[in-house]
């Protein structure tokens, strides 16, 4: 798994609206991977990722949420979630490979990245804790790192 101080990966995957997306990490974004849409923790946190969406905005933060899930699943998790950020499909894990997260089982681990400069920043492991928070912990850290 990417850690602190590595270089950002280049990554490109189509979002919920069939979009090919290919993230700028030489900006402050936040990329969190998640087992699966809607399933508890799942929800849980793509919802607090919607709800601090605005502040994330504020400061210039770009979020994605990632998983193994399809387009199609994704445009129906965000339409019923109301979620205005990119949910990156990666059936095939690409772009968790990039990260170097592990998809043998078929999914992701609850992992986010922070990244800015082109490298990762920080690393959370939200599956240490509970998912709620997390948003508020993550927009925390890059407004701290913008700052510094």
């Amino acid at each position: 798994m990417l850690e602190a101080g590595d270089a950002a990966p280049e990554v490109s995957a189509q979002n919920q609206d069939g979009e090919t997306v290919t993230p700028d990490f030489g900006r402050t974004t936040v990329v969190y991977f998640y087992p699966k849409d809607f399933t508890g923790g799942c929800t849980i946190e793509a919802n607090e990722f919607q709800d601090a969406l605005p502040e994330y905005e504020d400061a210039g933060v770009t979020v994605y949420g990632v998983s193994m899930d399809g387009v199609e699943s994704h445009a129906d998790f965000a339409d019923e979630h109301g979620l205005e950020f990119d949910l990156l499909a990666d059936p095939d894990g690409e772009v968790a490979a990039a990260f170097g997260i592990d998809t043998d089982e078929g999914y992701t681990d609850r992992l986010t990245f922070l990244l800015a400069d082109g490298e990762v920043v920080a690393t959370y492991d939200p599956e240490l804790a509970e998912p709620k928070g997390h948003a508020r912990e993550v927009l925390d850290d890059a407004r701290e790192h913008a700052a510094a």
